[in-house]
Parts: C-alpha cells; sequence; structure tokens
C-alpha cells in the first residue's frame, strides 16, 4: 500500500504535487493496540535500519549497488542484461511532507514545530517511507533509453552490516532523446578514432606518425538538423595533438588539429563519417604553452611567497551530523547529484524567540551552457551543456589532488555508478569551510574617538569540476548577515582553433603564433525552491520586481534630485519573464504574503544580481532550440515536482524546440501565492586574453540573495568582538589586543585599574607605557602599530611636555617602516611642532601629506590655526583660515570658532577690519 501511495505522488501525470500530509501519513506504519511495534532485537538500535539515512541524503555505495542489481535482474534476457549501461544513478527526492517529518522526529534539527498544525494534534510515525533510487539506462543494443525506480530498503541482519534489498517500482523507455555521455564512452571513442586508418594518414599529412601525442575529446553532438537526430547516438570530436609524448603535463591543447570532419556512432563505437577537408598546418609549439611548476615548464617559479597559514586551535565554528550542517545560526543539508554536483536542502536560521525560520528548500546549479561566437567549423558546433550531456557531478574532482580551501576543512565523499553498473567514490568531493571575508560592520564615533568593528566570516561549501578543457569551481558562500552568495569560478585552458600563415579572425583572439581563442559566453543556471518563512507545504510566497525610479520635474521634485524605489508584484510565469537592468538597479524580492516584521513590512529575501548579460547569438541560433532558457535573466514557476530541468531531462541532441522551462510557462499559471521556484540565468562574456593562457587565472560570476525586510535590525549586530590574538605578561604588565584596535594596560596592583593607552599617557604614565610599545613590538609578539596607537603615544610625550620626544618617536615610527601615518596623526605632529616654535614646518608637512593623498579636516587646521596664534602670527592664522574655508572647503566645527574667537580675542586683533563680525556674532 505504501508503495502505491508513493508512486503515484512520484508520477502524476500533470507533474504536480499530490500528496497531502495525510496521504503521507497513511502510507507510513504508526504503533497502536491491534499494530504494535515489533520489539528491537536484543544488542540492535531501537529504529529500524531505515531511519539510519536521512530521506535527503545522497545515495550511499550500498544503495547504488542494490539498486543496479535489482535493475540488472529485471532485465528480461541475458542479452538484454549484458547490454545495459548505467549512466545515472541518483536519489528519488521525497515529498517535502516526508523531509519536514523526518527533520521534526528522526534526525537534526528535532523539531515538530516544522510541520504544519493539524487538528488533533501531531501523528508521531515509527518509520519513514524507504528511499527510492531513479537510474538511467541506456541499452547499447537497442539504441533506447529508459527510467527506472527502485524501492531500496535495509534490513537488519545478526551478522555485521545487514543485507539490503530493492524492488522496482516502475520503468519505462524515454523515446526520442539520448542521455548524457559517459567517461567511458569518451575513453573509447578516442581509441576508436586514432585507430581508423583514414586519420592516422590524414595525421601523417600534418607530420604526426605517433598517435600517443594524439588526443580526442568526444564532444555531443548537439542538434542542427535532422543528421543530429537522436535515432543515433553521435559523437563529433575535436583533435589536439601534443609535443612531447613523455610529458604526462603537457598541455595538449595548445595544438589543435583543425580541417578533419569526424563523426563517430557511439553506440557501436565506429566511425560514420570522416573528411580531410582542408590541410591547416598544425600550430608550431608554443614554448610557454606549460603550466606546471618551475623547471618543467621552462620557467623559474617566485622565491619570495612565504607560507600562509589559517589556524584554528579550537576548531571550527560549524557542527555536522551526517550531512546536517549548523553554523552561525544557519542549518542546511548537504546533497549531491550526478547531474547538479552540489545540492543544498532545507536552509534555515534561527532567529532567537522565532525559532528556525525556513528560506529555501533547495538550491543548486542546475544547467550551464558554453556557446561559441566564431562561425567557422568546427567552432559553431560547440554549444556544450555540461550539466545535461555530461554530468557537473559525475565530473567532480577528489580534493586529494589539490583543495583551494584553507583552515579547518571537513570533506564529504560522493558515490556514482559507472557505465557498466560498478560504484566509485569521489572522495574529499565536497569540501565545507570557515574563511576570513575582511570587515563586516564599523563605526567610529568622531566625537570621542571610539569604534566598535567586527570582522566578517562566512561559511563557504564548494565542489570543483573538469568538463574537458575547463575547470568550474561552484561555491555557495553562507554569511553571519543572513546573505547567501551563489559564486563560479571559471579556470582552466581555453579551447582553442588553430590559424593558417598570415590569417587573423575577429571572432577571437591571437594567442600565439598560428593559435587563436574562439570568443565565447559562459552561461549558469541556479534554479531555487524558494520557502521564505513557509513551513512545509505552505504556498505562501510570491516574487515582487523593484526598480529605481526617477520623480519627473514638478510638485513633488522642486530640486531635481528625488528618486524612489517602485515595485511591481509578479502576478503570472509570463509576467515574471525579466531581464537585469543595472541602469534600474533591478532585483527582485521574495515575500512571505502572511509575515511581518516589526514595522509592519512582509518580511522577504531579495536577489540581487551580479555581472550578467544575454546570448549574443542571433533568435535562430540552433542551440537556442535547445537552451530557449537562455532568453530571459529571470523566470519564475510555480513547484512542481516534475519541472526540474530548464532544458529538459535530456538536452543531448535534443530535437524538440524549447522544451523545459520555455515550455512550461506558457501555462502562464498564476504566481501571487504559491511554493516560487526561480531560475536565475546569469552569464559572462569572454573575450580571451594573452593573459588567459596557458590557464586562465580565476573568473568570477554570480548573486546574492539578501534578507530584505526578514528581520528586525541586523543580523550582525551580535556578532562578538574579535578575541585577542595574544596576551602579554612581562613585569607586571599585561597588553590586550581588543577588537577596535585600542591597547589596555593591566597594571598589577594599580589604583587606576585597566585604563586606555591615551589615558595612561595622559595621567603621566609613560614609562610604562614606552615598556608596553617594547613588549608589544618585540619578535614574539609583532603586534600590529597603527595609527590610533602612534596618536596615542603623541599625545602621551604631550601631556608631560616631551614635545621633542614625540616628534622623535614619530621619525622613528616612520622611517622603519612600522606605519603610513594618516591625518590623526599627522594632526598630533603639528601639535609637537607649535610647541617646540617649529610651526613653519606644518608647510612642509601638508606638502608630504598632499603627496599621500590624505584629505586635510577641520581639526588639522583648527590646530595649525592655534599654533600661528601661539605664536603671535595672527595674519598667517587668518590665511590658514581663508585656506580652509575658501580653498578646501572645509566648514569649522565648534572648536574650530572656538580657537579663533580665543586667537583673536587675546591678540585684541580688530576683528570688524577683516569681515569677521559676523562670525564672531554666530559663535557668540
Amino acid at each position: 500500500m505504501a508503495s502505491t501511495q508513493e508512486n503515484t505522488t512520484e508520477w502524476t501525470t500533470d507533474g504536480s504535487e499530490s500528496t497531502t500530509l495525510t496521504a503521507v501519513m497513511d502510507s507510513i506504519d504508526h504503533p497502536s493496540p491491534t499494530n504494535p511495534p515489533a520489539p528491537a532485537v536484543k544488542g540492535l538500535p531501537t529504529l529500524l535500519r531505515a531511519q539510519s539515512h536521512h530521506p535527503l541524503d545522497p545515495l550511499t555505495a550500498a544503495e547504488i549497488s542494490v539498486a543496479v542489481a535489482t535493475v540488472r535482474a529485471a532485465g528480461s534476457t541475458p542479452e538484454v542484461r549484458d547490454s545495459m549501461r548505467f549512466v545515472e544513478a541518483v536519489l528519488v527526492e521525497p515529498d517535502k511532507n516526508v523531509v519536514a517529518l523526518a527533520d521534526a522526529y528522526f534526525f537534526p534539527p528535532f523539531q515538530p514545530s516544522l510541520l504544519p498544525r493539524t487538528k488533533g494534534g501531531p501523528v508521531i510515525p515509527s518509520k519513514l517511507p524507504p528511499r527510492k533510487a531513479k537510474l538511467i539506462v541506456y541499452s547499447k543494443k537497442s539504441n533506447e533509453t529508459s527510467i527506472w525506480i527502485v524501492e531500496l530498503s535495509e534490513v537488519h541482519a545478526v551478522t555485521r552490516g545487514g543485507h539490503h534489498r530493492g524492488k522496482v517500482v516502475s520503468s519505462k523507455v524515454v523515446p526520442d532523446i539520448q542521455p548524457p555521455m559517459d567517461a567511458v564512452e569518451y575513453a573509447e571513442c578516442e581509441a576508436v578514432v586514432k585507430d581508423f586508418p583514414p586519420f592516422r594518414d590524414a595525421m601523417k599529412k600534418r607530420g604526426i606518425d605517433d598517435m600517443d601525442l594524439v588526443m580526442v575529446d568526444a564532444w555531443c553532438a548537439g542538434y542542427f538538423s535532422e543528421a543530429d537526430a537522436p535515432n543515433r547516438r553521435l559523437g563529433k570530436p575535436l583533435i589536439f595533438c601534443r609535443t612531447e609524448s613523455d610529458c604526462p603535463m603537457e598541455n595538449g591543447y595548445a595544438r589543435p588539429v583543425e580541417g578533419i570532419h569526424i563523426l563517430v556512432d557511439m553506440q557501436n563505437m565506429v566511425v560514420i563519417e570522416f573528411e580531410d577537408r582542408k590541410l591547416v598546418p598544425l600550430p608550431p609549439a608554443d614554448p610557454l604553452r606549460n603550466y606546471t611548476p618551475g623547471e618543467t615548464r621552462g620557467g623559474v617559479d617566485r622565491s619570495d611567497v612565504k607560507p600562509l597559514l589559517i589556524s584554528q586551535p579550537e576548531g571550527p565554528s560549524f557542527r555536522v551530523s551526517g550531512h546536517f550542517v549548523e553554523w552561525q545560526k544557519w542549518n542546511f543539508r548537504i546533497g549531491f547529484t550526478p547531474k547538479e554536483g552540489l545540492v543544498i536542502y532545507s536552509v534555515a536560521y534561527i532567529d532567537g524567540s522565532r525559532g528556525r525560520r525556513p528560506v529555501a528548500h533547495r538550491l543548486s546549479f542546475i544547467e550551464m551552457v558554453v556557446p561559441y561566437g566564431d562561425p567557422n567549423e568546427p567552432h559553431y558546433r560547440k554549444n556544450a551543456f555540461d550539466a545535461g550531456e555530461d554530468g557537473l557531478g559525475k565530473n567532480a574532482h577528489s580534493l586529494k589532488k589539490g583543495c583551494d580551501c584553507l583552515g579547518y576543512i571537513k570533506y564529504f565523499d560522493a558515490h556514482f555508478t559507472n557505465f557498466t553498473g560498478g560504484v566509485e567514490t569521489i572522495e574529499n568531493c565536497v569540501c565545507l569551510h570557515e574563511e576570513d571575508h575582511g570587515i563586516l560592520w564599523k563605526h567610529q564615533d568622531w566625537r570621542t574617538g571610539l569604534a566598535e568593528v567586527r570582522r566578517s566570516r562566512r561559511l563557504t561549501v564548494s565542489f570543483i569540476c573538469t568538463v574537458a578543457n575547463y575547470e568550474y569551481g561552484f561555491y555557495w558562500h553562507f554569511y553571519q548577515d543572513g546573505k547567501i552568495e551563489a559564486e563560479v569560478k571559471l579556470t582552466g585552458i581555453l579551447s582553442l582553433g588553430a590559424l593558417l600563415p598570415g590569417e587573423v579572425r575577429k571572432y577571437g583572439t591571437t594567442i600565439a603564433p598560428g593559435l587563436y581563442a574562439p570568443v565565447h559566453q559562459h552561461f549558469f543556471v541556479a534554479r531555487m525552491d524558494m520557502a521564505v518563512d513557509c513551513k512545509a507545504g505552505e504556498s505562501h510566497n510570491q516574487v515582487v520586481e523593484v526598480n529605481a525610479k526617477i520623480e519627473p520635474p514638478g510638485e513633488n521634485n522642486v530640486h531635481n534630485n528625488a528618486f524612489y524605489a517602485e515595485e511591481r508584484l509578479l502576478r503570472t510565469e509570463l509576467e515574471a519573464m525579466r531581464d537585469c537592468n543595472p541602469l534600474t538597479a533591478r532585483h527582485w524580492i521574495i515575500r512571505n504574503t502572511r509575515t511581518v516584521n516589526r514595522t509592519g513590512q512582509l518580511t522577504g529575501f531579495k536577489l540581487v544580481p551580479g555581472t550578467n548579460c544575454l546570448p549574443l547569438a542571433g533568435s535562430e541560433a540552433k542551440f537556442l532550440r535547445r537552451a530557449a532558457f537562455l532568453k530571459h535573466n529571470l523566470w519564475v514557476t510555480p513547484y512542481s515536482r516534475e519541472e526540474m530541468f530548464p532544458g529538459g531531462e535530456f538536452p543531448n541532441q535534443n530535437p524538440r524546440v524549447g522544451e523545459g522551462l520555455a515550455t512550461w510557462v506558457q501555462q502562464n499559471r498564476s504566481l501571487e501565492e504559491t511554493q516560487i521556484v526561480l531560475w536565475y540565468v546569469f552569464g559572462l562574456i569572454h573575450v580571451p586574453r594573452l593573459e588567459d593562457w596557458p590557464v586562465m587565472p580565476v573568473e568570477h560570476i554570480g548573486f546574492m540573495l539578501q534578507p530584505h525586510g526578514f528581520f528586525n535590525c541586523s543580523p550582525a549586530v551580535d556578532v562578538p568582538p574579535s578575541t585577542a590574538d595574544s596576551e602579554i605578561k612581562e613585569n607586571g604588565v599585561m597588553v590586550k589586543s581588543c577588537h577596535d584596535g585600542v591597547l589596555f594596560l593591566y597594571i598589577m596592583d594599580d589604583p587606576f585599574g585597566p585604563l586606555p593607552l591615551n589615558d595612561t599617557a595622559n595621567v603621566g604614565m609613560m614609562d610604562e607605557a614606552i615598556q608596553v610599545l617594547e613588549l608589544m613590538t618585540n619578535q614574539k609578539n609583532k603586534y600590529p602599530f597603527c595609527n590610533f596607537v602612534c596618536s596615542c603615544v603623541i599625545n602621551g610625550f604631550l601631556s608631560v611636555g616631551k614635545a621633542d620626544l614625540a616628534v622623535k618617536f614619530l621619525e622613528n615610527v616612520v622611517s622603519l617602516g612600522c606605519l603610513k601615518p594618516n591625518v590623526v596623526t599627522y594632526t598630533g605632529l603639528v601639535s609637537a611642532y607649535y610647541r617646540l616654535g617649529r610651526i613653519d614646518e606644518v608647510e612642509d608637512l601638508v606638502a608630504r601629506m598632499k603627496i599621500y593623498g590624505l584629505e586635510f579636516d577641520v581639526v588639522f587646521y583648527s590646530n595649525w590655526i592655534y599654533g600661528y596664534f601661539r605664536e603671535g602670527a595672527i595674519e598667517e592664522a587668518l590665511r590658514r583660515y581663508n585656506e580652509m574655508m575658501v580653498c578646501r572647503r572645509i566648514e569649522l566645527d565648534t572648536i574650530g570658532y572656538t580657537i579663533l574667537i580665543d586667537g583673536f580675542s587675546k591678540e585684541g586683533y580688530d576683528m570688524k577690519k577683516r569681515g569677521l563680525q559676523p562670525m564672531v556674532t554666530l559663535t557668540a
């Protein structure tokens, strides 16, 4: 009965989510007087083994093995079973209400409040429905692709490890499609092409006899005409040739082979079309082609890069339980699929008394497309769907072989089926770690000089994959101020073309003699199943577009400065096909229609675009048949469990125009209050540079999800100050570095107690202050010397009448390269100069400040003017006043006016002669 119910839920013909909480509960076994739970076997856990994995955990290696064995056993004949090739095995994600039940009673966060309220109170199940696997199976014999759903169960055995079993729930052949390519097929294709006699002859014409030098990259054929129809499984390889056979890390992409047309039948692994159309000489070996260390590439590495170590002596701030992650009020689950790679589930924020507040049910990078802009053969055919045709997850790296993360790292493995049905594990596939992210917030009160500053930390979840020549790093960053950032980092090697001698192409950049890189674009699609303040089953979200609008001149804008943010509710799917507009700071807010903040506004999260573009290809470009979703930056649909892939589940050789997102939105369903799914399309235009060769420095692209009225104030205000890096205790003095740069002196048994450094200096404790400075700056402690500390010392010397020591102290600090003074420090130096009778030297000081690009302020000028008053140089003081007010447009404050009144009054100067009576009247 449970299987029937679940099967009905998963395969409704309209793709809607038909299962209610009641239906799910009916499919789950409950304890009752007539049906008590079976007694636990002695020595075994009380919960059944079915609860050993959360409903959203990726399939384990054992589950994949069971699923493959179950499908293979269902084959009708040995020939059918032998011809099965397993393209993909992935978790069938359960209904959202099942996830809520699991999170309420079986797994962290163990919060029944996640469930919507029901009459009579909650019914607590004894176990969850069994997990299911979806398998995509390609038949080498029939060229057919089928989808199988297998129910998985885990049963206890007394022996260690138990045993597993599976049951076929459904299977169906999907007509007129080709599934993604597999790495095994790519390797077989390369061998077949290199062994094809006409190809070997063509390479000999180009001076290549050694087939070990040849690289054959099989690309999917795409769909350009009926010849590419999916009744055949086709590959159209690109050819490259290395220079040295004994160098495994040589950059073989530096010598593309052009003019050869090859078409491979990937089902039978035979070359079905071959033509040597044009003899293009191989580019000469580029001496700058390699990217390996030092002498192995014929170069020398830098010698001045010192180690950078990230230390977390108390461990990380995150906690991990299975695939459940908790960090800084955020919590979520980590998943992984062969097609998408990293998936983030059940994103929520713990908001004090408001408890766990959902933000999103599911986040992932669902598809990407890389169209090239050169109309010449073979580049016009280069339109890779790297997720749908190859699989981002299946091409992920083991980060054991090189990780870009520092500090304390938690890794997650990923398990896949290979083409023949075996299980492969990518160890350390997903990386979870914390990163320092600079300043989070800061403010300094200019009156008191007191400051508060906090450093930002973010939690990063990421993986990296290689698709042929390119590498892509996919990142989700979670911030302490409630932001979520999606980021893609692009690197790897350019896909190049060869040029005839003297040839130049405007559709690319010449990288080296005979070598050029075509222009192209990279597009990524993020699918975001949002749940802003929504529990399972609730449909209370909507999307609002916001544009900055200029108020027309008139009664409401008499000063011509007015503008405002205009909101527009996106009511239907067709209304919600939108593009970015940086000229109006366009963004979109996902709001909960029934939850408000303290000002009565609806709570929400806003999608803030980053760098973006649209396809530069014409509207009739062939690849846009399969990638119609690229025509807009934003699409919004109501949630449907069957609507997962924007170009359809099988874009390889797909002949159907606009399948997927562009077709779904034609239903024009209402978006006014529903479960919202955002599809954000973001891309960049890559005009290659010479600096992108031989390996491209990382290019960044992405977007932000920011709280917008979700909180009542900044959620980052409670982030604590940074703790002291070190404490020094020597000769009864302890120095502690604090969050705002202030040094506190702890003088043991001193009646003053802890005093800030400047106050200590002001009461004449300069001996202790100098001792502290020596301790701070010794080899052991290396306290960062800042302008605030320097100013404290200068003011301390001035307070004890040692202006000469103040000047000498600053000169020594600058000559040793310890400090680049700012205007505050130089203001203290002005005080020292006029006390020494050296006020004229301020002119030289001002010249230096101009060179350093420092801005002057009213405090600096007031101090300077006061110095001239002390010298009796009234005319010079007045000149500096005019310079400040007229030339530098610096407005006087109360202190400045007081200095002027005091100075002029004491000297008995006739201020009326200088037109200063209005100023005096004002300040009186």
